[in-house]
């Protein structure tokens, strides 16, 4: 066992000295240590739950022969980091939690480990650690929270509380109206209820096969969650007598997979920064360009909030993650020869799941559309790529055209539009807001709801070197790449210049002349840093552009 090395023979007598030290027994000490990784506390409320996660997980391995040790790893809430200089700390945490975690695992030499995460990038800090460590790991999530229900009855969610701001801001509602979703969108512990960034990737930690059945999209406050944890705890130990390791796991069929369920269900455009940053950690690169060939063959199947009206808990009703992934097999769209952590493929794992609402998961013969959920748009103004959601924008605005208006920070974007200067069919663009400009690169929710809430999500684009958070519907462009911090074509465009959206066929153009831009690009200078000091100001030095998954480099 790996964990020898801190416990076995005379010269790991002061080692042992230790762990007596912990309250741990010679009978303990005999079996194999796990790591049990939970990112539990009190400012987050996917987390706020993940004690009982925890406690649930050390039961499941000591029922099956293992000795459980809890250890900690942080998680930002975006919803509350949301439109202050806070977002700038979410995307950074996601390379501190792979890193701490390495630490913690390499210098105590457990034998397995049981991620605990549940939001945005808490969960692929994770998956990138467990492929850096590949040591035997399974994930079991926090679960999503229930959707949520105003006065009047109608479901609703956080995207729902974010766009009834901008809302009040049009004089569509008041403040009692404001207050009803306030208390009420979101009513329980758990990730937010939409297919947003944390349940998306969630269910793609199943559809990549390291997590069970469940981890998705079990609802945070069931019982069946508590059970599904047990679970966990038991198989972990499987996999440490089978030798099963994360990169059996995570294959290149198994990240191809990933992003098919990904197109399918319709999740958030971070994926395309966690999926590429994970396989990394794997010692292989995902091309942008791959996610537009499996989206032009793999059918949206989902429309949850914000796409619908539909929430994690009715997809969970409907089958999960599985029932997906079994629909996609009637077209031969996934490779069902991967291990998974249950010890078997993922044929084996999919030979008895049906769909068992077509409702919510639409058939494969009877899509929403024949196209998956996400695209990634290429053009002069991003020739490195940019990313939109395409299964939560509206038809109308699937071809655009329209005047830019130039913004150099989400702050002046969103104090424009609560000002009500921007018209229908506006182009909004908000530069340096990327990996290095930002630096952070932050989530842009607080003008996209604004815009929606509005009403004008209809009617206006917006376009960022920054990213959108999986609560964001409409034409909203993000990952602009390369960024205007590092001179992409984004830093040059002016006030009023054409810019041509066209997402079916992928395409985004800056209409000036290439003998005007190269004259902007001559007289360009990058503005000085926004932030000098501290961990912000090494990982701007250090990170890659968002085509590249915003990872940090040398």
């Amino acid at each position: 066992m790996r964990s020898d090395q801190i416990k076995k023979g005379v010269e790991r007598a002061p080692n042992r000295s230790l762990l007596y030290a912990l309250g741990l027994t010679e009978e303990e000490l005999s079996r194999p240590i796990v790591g049990v990784v939970s990112s539990y506390n009190e400012i987050v409320p996917g987390h706020m739950n993940l004690d009982k996660i925890a406690e649930a997980v050390k039961a499941g391995i000591r029922a099956a022969g293992g000795t459980p040790i809890l250890f900690p790893a942080i998680a930002v809430c975006d919803g509350i980091a949301m439109g202050h200089v806070g977002m700038k700390y979410s995307l950074v945490t996601r390379d501190l939690i792979a890193d701490s975690t390495e630490a913690m695992v390499l210098a105590h030499q457990f034998d397995g480990l049981v991620m605990i995460p549940n939001c945005d990038k808490n969960v692929p800090g994770l998956l990138m650690a467990a492929a850096r460590l590949n040591i035997p790991t399974i994930f079991c999530s926090g679960g999503p929270m229930l959707a949520g229900r105003l006065i009047d009855g109608r479901r609703t969610c956080l995207s729902h509380m974010f766009e009834a701001v901008g809302a009040y801001k049009a004089g569509k509602i008041d403040e009692e109206g404001v207050r009803d979703y306030e208390e009420n969108a979101c009513p329980t512990c758990g990730s937010c209820s939409g297919m947003y960034t944390a349940n998306s990737m969630n269910c793609l930690a199943e559809a990549i096969g390291m997590a069970l059945p469940g981890n998705g999209t079990i609802p945070g406050v069931y019982s069946a969650r508590l059970r599904l944890a047990k679970h966990a705890g038991m198989q972990v130990m499987e996999l440490i007598r089978r030798d099963i390791r994360p990169r059996d796991i995570m294959t290149t069929a198994a990240f191809h997979n990933a992003e098919t369920v990904d197109m399918a269900l319709g999740c958030s455009t971070n994926t395309m920064l966690h999926l590429p940053a994970i396989a990394h950690e794997c010692g292989m690169e995902l091309d942008l360009d791959m996610s537009n060939e499996i989206s032009a063959k793999t059918p949206n199947l989902c429309h949850l909030a914000p796409a619908g009206d539909t929430f994690m808990e009715d997809l969970d009703q409907a089958g999960g993650v599985y029932a997906v992934m079994k629909e996609l097999t009637k077209a031969s769209l996934l490779d069902l020869s991967v291990m998974t952590v249950t010890g078997k493929t993922m044929e084996e794992n999919l030979a008895d799941v049906e769909n068992r609402n077509p409702a919510i998961i639409r058939p494969i013969d009877n899509p929403y559309s024949k196209t998956g959920g996400i695209a990634v748009l290429k053009g002069n103004l991003a020739p490195d790529g940019c990313v939109v959601k395409q299964s939560a924008v509206a038809p109308e605005m699937m071809v655009h055209e329209g005047p830019a208006r130039v913004f150099d920070s989400e702050e002046e974007a969103i104090a424009a539009i609560y000002d009500k200067q921007i018209h229908p069919g506006d182009v909004v663009v908000i530069r340096y807001e990327g990996p290095k400009g930002g630096p952070g690169m932050r989530e842009m929710l607080n003008p996209t709801s604004a815009i929606a809430g509005m009403g004008l999500d209809k009617d206006v684009a917006l376009i960022t070197d920054g990213r959108f958070s999986g609560a964001t519907r409409g034409a909203s462009i993000g990952h602009v790449s390369p960024e205007a911090a590092a001179g992409g074509a984004i830093a040059l465009v002016e006030e009023g210049d054409r810019i041509a959206i066209d997402i079916p066929n992928c395409r985004i153009e800056l209409k000036v002349p290439d003998e005007e831009l190269a004259r902007r690009r001559a007289a360009w200078r990058c503005p000085e840093p926004k932030i000098k000091t501290g961990y912000l100001a090494r990982y701007a030095k250090l990170v890659s552009s968002a085509d590249k998954g915003a990872i940090l480099q040398g």
